[in-house]
């Protein structure tokens, strides 16, 4: 019935009625009548078509109308993307109909497609983004109100009494809308949970977690599970497995680290090859497929790092406990064991459930000292060889990755520390040395090992992905690069990672080459986990997955169950492939989701901390480079990666704004600001609340 109403409107230059479609179908039959109205609404539901005021249906994609995204500017008029359209759909403030930021939602177009800016207005709020909102918690005429962190979202929500679960004012809160009042954006609100107070320490941070879904604690069926789950490996659990125990196995990684995946251990061959060992936490042994706990770890999809607290994936009991590779400790692991040979080509490999006890919990900072410095640590004195060979076979690996296309952005991120009140004290750069690369280089080669065993078996499997970049992006980014004076060399429609390489190569030496590699990065398209191998173009990668961190990834922990149902239990029936293919499809993309919701958070929490931490320092002056110029100012980034606008309005003179060269040109003094300038810039304004900083420039450098 589907089928036969959407090929009945398509041919129809006019919108049809019930009556027509019931007519033209030739349905006389109650049965008929009614799967025909059923369907309809389906597909009225599904916006693949749209039910007029006059009663009359009409296919979207011949209509008008536009289904997209609305994004909402502070000052409350919005764009709605839609997909296969150039340009975004401006909506005023007086046309958003009740839409907030991020709705899915059905626009009307009112100007021409082909003028400069196309214009419409919202006719109705396919899907709400959200379903709970954050804000701060106040009384006014004997009513609760909600001052909304995002203010991006214009509504006016009101909450009784007897809905505020005694709130007061100042409190954060999360609330439910319940139903509207008398307009689009008037609701009534209902608080679903307290976080604190506005001024507590740490409940900043929580407020924005709690924007974006992610639980901070365990349900109590988790928790009855937890209990129920060893802390200590047994001798039947042994069993079966490979003993590691007596091979120099150790971990590397940050200060801070207690949630411990990877393990490593190498040995150098007679005839001149490297056995490299990675050994993974075996978390899916422990989280069974379809317990509450395996339920809740795809739910959170991912773990999340913020300034002053790691919020799991799995509770603290396995993350930090019996699944962390702690020294000195038996822990059940599933191994990649891999030879290479001097050129870095992999001979052979084995992959086989283990058990080993890490002999130390190395860190990133002694290894680098004596990898880069030639000091060793005390209590490091046994590993230095293991540790010499790792890095010349990490080099050897780098090598042959950037010969066939791996893409090394050279991105710095910024280190924030905090005081005991969550108040930022230091902002610096995150030091990435040879223990850095050397660990990236080696679960890059694990994982690309059980990618490619599997995708051979031609099994089902869930990938890590990076597709190929919009051709048009590259031509972009090469013809603002070309305004700046610079030539830049390549095939654009070749495409291939070599090109991007030979890019970044060419710009490494000019000053703003930092900002540069910062604009190709977003030109790129996002890399994502799919049940298809389409490839990793940045790591220059045709078959990649994720195999490595199973304590704080999904995906993960799903490569792990995987490899036990398809290598060690050899399970390869039919019913269980057809499975395993309907369920993918689906952690691939909640995995997806919940990674994006993960990075937008640590990114708001970490722009809310630099907004905090400039507080502290307005009027103070800093040297900067300007990393973006738009047509209402410019923004220039600190060295410590802390970035600011400077606003247009508060520069002196008329500027005139080059869209193509990224320029701001004054009319009379003819003084020119342009992407990649040195300048000294004053603090004049700080916000944390609106996680804003403006400066004023003092002088070019």
């Amino acid at each position: 019935m589907k089928e036969k109403i959407i090929n009945l409107l398509k041919p129809e230059q006019k919108a049809l009625s019930i009556y027509d479609i019931q007519n033209k179908l030739a349905l006389t039959s109650l049965e008929e009548i009614k799967e025909m109205t059923d369907t309809l609404r389906v597909l009225e539901e599904d916006v693949v078509i749209y039910h007029t005021n006059k009663d009359r249906y009409m296919l979207l994609e011949d209509s008008h109308l536009k289904k997209g995204v609305i994004k909402v500017n502070k000052k409350g008029f919005g764009f709605v993307i839609v997909d296969g359209l150039n340009e975004d759909i401006y909506i005023s403030e007086e046309n958003m109909n009740g839409a907030i930021h991020d709705d899915t939602v059905l626009v009307e177009v009112t100007s021409k497609l082909n003028i400069e800016r196309i214009e419409g207005r919202v006719l109705k709020i396919i899907k709400r983004k959200q379903d709970r909102y954050i804000g701060e918690y106040y009384e006014k005429n004997g009513k609760g109100h909600l001052l909304l962190d995002d203010k991006k979202i214009k509504l006016n929500i009101e909450i009784p009494k007897e809905k505020s679960l005694n709130a007061v004012d100042g409190h954060k809160v999360v609330v439910k809308l319940n139903k509207k009042i008398n307009n689009n954006t008037k609701y009534e609100g209902e608080v679903i949970e307290i976080l604190g107070h506005k001024n507590d320490p740490g409940v900043d941070i929580l407020s924005i977690v709690y924007k974006y879904n992610i639980p901070t604690t365990f349900p109590d069926e988790v928790k009855e599970q937890v209990k129920n789950i060893p802390m200590e490996v047994t001798e039947e659990e042994i069993r079966g497995r490979k003993d590691l125990r007596e091979e120099m196995i150790f971990t590397i990684d940050g200060d801070d680290t207690k949630d411990i995946d990877d393990a490593v251990s190498i040995k150098k061959l007679e005839n001149g090859h490297y056995k490299l060992g990675v050994h993974i936490a075996d978390v899916s042994y422990y989280v069974k497929e379809g317990t509450p706990l395996d339920k809740e770890a795809l739910e959170r999809g991912t773990s999340v790092y913020l300034v002053d607290r790691v919020i799991p994936m799995l509770p603290h009991e396995l993350s930090n406990g019996i699944c962390s590779l702690n020294p000195n400790t038996d822990r059940l692991t599933i191994s990649c064991v891999m030879e290479f040979d001097e050129e870095g080509k992999q001979i052979d490999y084995d992959i086989f459930e283990s058990i080993i006890r890490s002999r130390k919990q190395m860190t990133y900072n002694n290894v680098n000292k004596i990898l880069e410095e030639n000091i060793t640590p005390e209590g490091y004195e046994e590993f230095v060889d293991s540790l010499k060979d790792m890095s010349e076979l990490s080099k050897i690996l780098r090598k042959m990755k950037v010969a066939r296309g791996y893409i090394d952005f050279e991105i710095d991120e910024a280190k924030i520390k905090v005081d005991e009140n969550c108040h930022p004290i230091e902002i610096g750069l995150r030091n990435r040395g040879t223990g850095e690369n050397l660990i990236e280089d080696f679960m890059i080669a694990a994982n690309e090992c059980i990618a490619t065993h599997i995708f051979y078996m031609n099994l089902p499997f869930i990938y890590r992905i990076h597709e190929y970049p919009k051709e048009e992006k590259i031509r972009s980014f090469l013809g603002f690069v070309s305004s700046l004076g610079y030539q830049v060399t390549g095939n654009i429609k070749d495409n291939s990672p070599q090109t991007i390489q030979k890019i970044i190569k060419s710009l490494e030496d000019k000053p703003e080459f930092k900002i540069l590699s910062t604009l190709l990065l977003r030109s790129m398209q996002k890399a994502e986990y799919r049940p298809e191998n389409l490839g990793h173009y940045g790591l220059g990668s045709k078959c990649y997955t994720h195999f490595t961190s199973p304590i704080r990834r999904y995906p993960d922990t799903t490569v792990h169950r995987l490899l036990r149902t398809y290598l060690f239990s050899k399970n390869l029936s039919t019913r269980t492939l057809q499975s395993w293919e309907e369920k993918l499809t689906y952690i691939a993309l909640q995995s997806s989701s919940r990674e994006r919701a993960s990075i937008e958070c640590e990114r708001e929490v970490e722009d809310m901390k630099m907004a905090e931490y400039m507080e502290s320092h307005i009027g103070e002056a800093f040297e900067g480079m300007i990393s973006s110029v738009t047509n209402f100012g410019m923004f220039v980034e600190l060295d410590n990666l802390i970035e600011g606008l400077v606003p247009l309005r508060d520069m002196k003179g008329f500027y005139h704004y080059d869209e193509e060269k990224l320029t701001l040109t004054e009319e009379k003094t003819n003084l020119k600001y342009r992407i990649g300038e040195r300048v000294i810039v004053r603090v004049v304004r700080a916000s944390k609340e609106e996680k804003t900083i403006d400066f004023e420039i003092i002088k070019k450098v």
